[in-house]
């Protein structure tokens, strides 16, 4: 599923103290994706260097796990993990959250902050654990192959022509060969169930018999395995904008395609509504086509030089995600439109896509975790036909899509088998979905909802954000608050339906005036909505 950054440079650590050597017992080399047997040396905790971090009272660190765990005495790599502990007497403690943004491939560091924003103080009784997972952000090694890889004025994602399609081939074939010469053994050994054993070893590592854990996006994924691997070591978790374990990763993102056409369809309403504001258009049908004749003239004259067809539709992708970030959008699309500036939509694209060394690390693990945790076609042949019968339906983003997906055709590491989620014998998690989440369709809450028959399902009716819990929704944040102090779920209702029923959150209204909090409350949530806009599924 496609990724933009938005955020900057993953959070950097300063770790004190010295790490003893770990205890290990070996497991046999064709061992299945099932538990393993590590014991991690302690962390050694020291100061933050992200200044965000630092400020919010956290503490960070490194954990040595193996490379391989079927060679558990073999090459060690290390996890970069931040904490902000608990702020009650002892009696109240209820353990660590382990957290994860989504991607695969999202920095997680900053996520330990998450635990100040839950309501009614519900999340001061833990531990909450940031971390970037292996091949991650200020983890060692970090992944990076190609950081020109989005430049400006890229080939056409339509293609249009058999030129067109053989350059995004060779292209995608470029990057992958890239990734080959930058990752060696690393890229072996990046699966989600590898991922999993470091959630464990991670455990393990902080004392705790159980975790409570909060997954957004790919989290849930995530969470939704170790919760089949290690179901005796859940006691509560959080899964918001949940995978359909059925369609990883291929035709999870054909279905996400249409999806998004849709949720453009939503945001083009919206702009004709507020065409007092923006004046694009004073009907939906108005705006698409405003825009996809826009996208046009740029195949011919790219924006300022730089923004053609493929930087306009990177741009405005976001829109499909959230609602949070629909103005900043609609103000850029007004720029170009009627006054000729193409600056805020440079600035967009370049919050989406970095440019120059180590830029593309998201991009980069989000393909060598889903390229490798299932094999994907190799016929092209395949590609071409599921692309096209899907762009005749929704032609927003699907090509891009596919070219973002691409170099899983000929990535040089050995696809493996997902593991089949079973979470029979987890025990009661709670599951958040908006019903027109774009990244991760609400059919995907429905199946995990069946797939884990103890968990109820918060869907924020008629929403079209991606992953959005504690935000502001206070329906389903009061629920999570609920959940996380005492245990407390919906009561299931019969049926492959929601549980509870929320507001979504609210689609902003431009001419409204604005409404400041603390600075505190700011601090604590921009830093996790820059977050959570910027690693998506």
């Amino acid at each position: 599923m496609r990724r933009i950054v938005a955020i900057a440079a993953a959070a950097g650590v300063v770790v004190g103290g010295a790490a003893s050597a770990p205890a290990v017992s070996a497991a046999p080399a064709d061992t299945p994706p099932a538990q393993v047997a590590y014991d991690p040396a302690p962390i050694g905790w020291g100061a933050c260097a992200n200044r965000g971090l630092a400020r919010l009272g956290a503490e960070c660190g490194f954990l040595e796990v193996p490379l391989d765990y079927a060679e558990p005495t073999g090459t060690k790599i290390r996890i970069a993990v931040s904490r902000i502990k608990a702020k009650v007497a002892p009696e109240q403690y209820q353990g660590v959250v382990i957290t994860n943004p989504g991607g695969p491939g999202g920095s997680g560091l900053v996520l330990s902050v998450l635990g100040g924003i839950v309501p009614n103080g519900a999340g001061l009784s833990y531990d909450w654990i940031g971390f970037d997972p292996r091949g991650v952000g200020s983890s060692e090694p970090a992944l990076t192959c190609d950081g020109n890889y989005f430049s400006y004025n890229r080939p056409f994602y339509v293609p249009v022509t058999p030129e067109l399609e053989q350059t995004w081939l060779d292209r995608s074939r470029g990057y992958a060969a890239a990734c080959g010469a930058a990752g060696g053994d690393l890229l072996d050994h990046v699966k989600t169930t590898d991922t999993v054993h470091d959630v464990d070893a991670l455990r393990k590592a902080l004392g705790q018999e159980q975790i409570n854990y909060y997954g957004f996006s790919y989290g849930t994924y995530l969470g939704q395995v170790y919760a089949t691997l290690y179901p005796e070591r859940v006691r509560r978790m959080v899964l918001d904008g949940n995978v359909d374990a059925r369609k990883v990763w291929y035709r999870a993102n054909l279905v996400q395609d249409v999806a998004f056409d849709r949720n453009m369809s939503v945001y083009f309403d919206w702009i004709a509504k507020n065409d007092a504001v923006y004046h694009l258009g004073t009907t939906g049908e108005d705006v698409r086509k405003l825009f996809y004749a826009q996208q046009a003239a740029l195949l011919e004259a790219p924006a300022g030089g730089v923004i053609g067809p493929d930087e306009w539709i990177d741009a405005f992708l976001p829109a499909g995600y959230y609602v949070f970030g629909w103005e900043d959008i609609a103000e850029a699309f007004s720029a170009w439109v009627n006054q000729g500036d193409h600056g805020p939509l440079k600035k967009l694209y370049d919050a989406a896509h970095g440019q120059g060394p180590g830029s593309d690390n998201v991009f980069a693990m989000y393909l060598a975790v889903q390229c490798t945790d299932v094999q994907w076609p190799t016929s092209w042949n395949r590609w071409r036909a599921d692309n096209w019968m899907t762009f005749l339906r929704a032609p927003f983003e699907t090509w891009g899509n596919a070219w973002f997906n691409a170099p899983c055709l000929t990535w040089p590491a050995k696809a493996g088998k997902p593991v089949e989620v079973d979470g029979r014998k987890a025990p009661g998690i709670l599951l958040i979905s908006e019903t027109l989440d774009a990244a991760t369709p609400f059919e995907g809450s429905l199946e995990t909802r069946a797939r884990f028959p103890k968990s109820a399902l918060i869907e924020g009716v008629g929403g079209t954000t991606h992953a959005g819990s504690l935000n502001g929704a206070s329906c389903v944040d009061k629920q999570v608050a609920a959940y996380l102090a005492t245990g407390e779920l919906p009561a299931r209702k019969p049926g492959r339906v929601s549980d509870a029923t929320c507001d979504p959150l609210p689609q902003p209204d431009p001419q409204a005036p604005a409404h400041r909090r603390s600075a505190d409350a700011d601090t604590t949530r921009d830093i996790l909505r820059e977050l959570i806009r910027g690693v998506r599924p």
